[in-house]
């Protein structure tokens, strides 16, 4: 699944989600509910604007950032 994730970029760059494009569909976020780090990444706990939550991987440890779906809950 391509993922494309936009961030609010406040004082430290990009802070956190607020929208992303899963398989051409935009989702809002409208919670970040939790958010813990790995030596070369971030990950979020989202719930979008369809009622589901999510969770995206940010890789950091490269020039790209790349994201990646790591899960899908339906509620």
């Amino acid at each position: 699944m391509k993922l494309e994730v936009e961030c609010y970029s406040g004082r430290t760059g990009d802070e956190r989600p607020v929208r992303f494009r899963l398989d051409g569909r935009e989702y809002l976020v409208e919670a970040v509910i939790d958010r813990w780090y790995e030596p070369d990444a971030v990950l979020y706990k989202l719930q979008a604007d369809d009622g589901n939550l999510y969770i995206v991987r940010q890789q950091t440890s490269t020039p790209e950032s790349a994201w990646e779906l790591i899960s899908f809950r339906r509620l």
